[in-house]
C-alpha cells in the first residue's frame, strides 16, 4: 500500500469517528430534550404546575394523538413515536395509570403517580392501611397513629359500627369512597336517618355493584376563627417510597366555611357550616370571590401564635407534620416505589379546640390551580426535605423540585411556614 492509498485510508477512518461522534451527540441531545438539554414535558392540565413549567423554559409536547388514545377501549399502545418523545408527564391518575401500563419508560423519564398510590388517597384504603399500621405500632411508641378518626367502611362493617354508635352516639359523617369535592358527604345523628342507605344497600340487586362509604365520628369541637370552622390543605411531594423520601411545602392554606359553626341538630344538613370544600362554600351567597374564603398558613399560624403562645403552635405545626409521616410510613412497604414516578399529595387537616390535628383525607390530585388571583403563585412556592439523603438527591427530584418553586434547605425537622 503507497503512501497515497494510506492517507486516503487515513482520511477515511477519519470520517467514520467523526460520524460516529455526530451520531451520538444527535442521540444524547434527542435524549435530553429536542432543543437540546430543555426538559420537554406533556400534561392534560392547565394549572399553577402548567405555568411553572412554562416559566422555567421547559417546552410543551402537545398531545395530538390524546383524545385519539382515550377513545381507544382496547389495545391503548402507543406505535407514534412523537408520543414517547417527552421528559416529564403530568396527568389524572387514570391517564398515567395508562401511560405506566402500555410505554416501556426510558429512565430519564417521569410520571407524576405511583402505580398504585389509591393506598393512601382512597379513604377506605386510606383507613385500614393507618388501622394496620396502629395494630402493628409498638406499646408506647412517640406519636401513635391517633390522628384519624373513629372510622367504619360501609357496607361491610355495617354490624360493627350500630355496636360503635350505641357506644358512642353524637354526630357521625358519611362519606362515598369514590367522589370528591364534597359530593356525597352528609352528617347524621340517629340511625333512622341512614336506614334508606342501609336498605338500599343491603336490597341491591346483584348486578349493580355496592358504592362504598366510610362513616366517621365527626370531630364535633373544630377550632374556630371568628366563630368559623376551617380545615388545612398541605401539599407533601414524594419521589420515592424505597426509600422514603418527603418534602412539605412551606405554603398551605386554611380553607373556611361561609356560616358560622353550630353542631345544634337544626343545623346539621347545613353544607355551608359543616363543609369546607370550596366547591361547596363558593355556592353561598356569602361567598368571599376576592379571598376565597382562605387564609394563607403563615398568617393562620400567627393569629395562633397570639393566642397560644409560639411554643405551643410549634408543638401543634410539629405533631402535623408528624401525622404527614406517619400516614406515609403506613403504606411505605404497600406502594410500589418505581423509579420513573413521584407523586404530589394534598393534604386535609383538621385542629380541635385542644389544638390536636387529625387527618381527614389524602388527595392524589390535589388541587393546584387558584380560586383567586391573590392564590395563583402561593400555592406552591417552597418546601424543605423531611428526611434527606444525598444518595437519592437526583437530578430528576431536582428538576422537580425546581418546576415546581420548590427550594431544598438544610436538614431538620421542623415544618416552616
Amino acid at each position: 500500500m503507497n503512501d497515497k492509498e494510506k492517507q486516503s485510508k487515513a482520511e477515511a477512518a477519519q470520517r467514520a469517528r467523526q460520524v460516529r461522534i455526530v451520531d451520538a451527540h444527535k442521540a444524547a441531545k434527542a435524549k435530553s430534550g429536542s432543543s437540546g438539554g430543555i426538559i420537554r414535558f406533556k400534561t392534560t392540565f392547565r394549572n399553577t404546575i402548567f405555568d411553572a413549567m412554562l416559566r422555567r423554559g421547559w417546552k410543551e409536547r402537545y398531545n395530538s394523538t390524546w383524545r385519539l388514545y382515550r377513545a381507544m377501549p382496547t389495545n391503548r399502545h402507543w406505535h407514534d413515536d412523537s408520543d414517547t418523545e417527552w421528559d416529564f408527564y403530568w396527568a389524572d391518575r387514570e391517564f398515567i395509570y395508562d401511560v405506566l401500563d402500555s410505554v416501556h419508560l426510558d429512565v430519564t423519564q417521569k410520571v407524576n403517580h405511583f402505580r398504585n398510590g389509591r393506598e393512601l388517597c382512597r379513604k377506605d384504603l386510606l383507613i385500614k392501611n393507618l388501622k394496620r399500621a396502629r395494630r402493628a405500632q409498638k406499646k408506647n411508641e412517640e406519636y401513635p397513629y391517633d390522628f384519624f378518626p373513629i372510622t367504619y367502611i360501609l357496607p361491610g362493617e355495617y354490624s360493627m359500627f350500630v355496636e360503635e354508635f350505641k357506644r358512642n352516639q353524637g354526630i357521625w359523617i358519611m362519606k362515598p369512597i369514590g367522589k370528591a369535592q364534597g359530593k356525597g358527604i352528609f352528617l347524621f345523628t340517629k340511625l333512622s336517618q341512614i336506614s334508606d342507605w342501609r336498605t338500599d344497600y343491603r336490597y341491591k340487586p346483584e348486578n349493580q355493584q355496592v358504592e362504598t362509604y366510610v362513616v366517621q365520628k365527626y370531630i364535633s369541637n373544630p377550632y374556630l376563627v371568628g366563630g368559623k370552622k376551617f380545615d388545612l390543605r398541605l401539599y407533601a411531594l414524594v419521589p420515592s417510597f424505597a426509600p422514603l423520601e418527603i418534602y412539605i411545602y412551606r405554603s398551605g392554606f386554611a380553607r373556611f366555611t361561609n356560616s358560622r359553626y353550630s353542631n345544634n341538630a337544626s343545623d346539621i344538613e347545613n353544607s355551608f357550616i359543616h363543609l369546607t370544600n370550596v366547591a361547596i362554600q363558593k355556592t353561598s351567597e356569602h361567598y368571599d370571590k376576592k379571598h376565597g374564603g382562605k387564609w394563607d398558613l403563615k398568617s393562620l399560624k400567627l393569629y395562633m401564635m397570639s393566642k397560644h403562645g409560639c411554643d405551643r403552635i410549634d408543638r401543634l405545626f410539629y405533631e402535623i407534620q408528624m401525622v404527614i409521616i406517619r400516614s406515609l410510613q403506613s403504606v411505605e412497604k404497600i406502594i410500589i416505589s418505581d423509579k420513573h414516578c413521584f407523586e404530589l399529595y394534598g393534604y386535609d387537616i383538621m385542629i380541635d379546640e385542644n389544638l390536636k390535628p387529625w387527618l381527614l383525607e389524602v388527595n392524589a390530585s390535589p388541587s393546584v390551580g387558584p380560586s383567586t388571583e391573590r392564590h395563583r403563585i402561593t400555592h406552591l412556592r417552597s418546601c424543605r426535605p423531611i428526611r434527606p439523603r444525598t444518595t437519592s438527591s437526583s437530578a430528576a427530584c431536582s428538576t422537580i423540585c425546581s418546576t415546581l418553586s420548590i427550594s431544598k434547605t438544610s436538614a431538620g425537622t421542623t415544618l416552616h411556614v
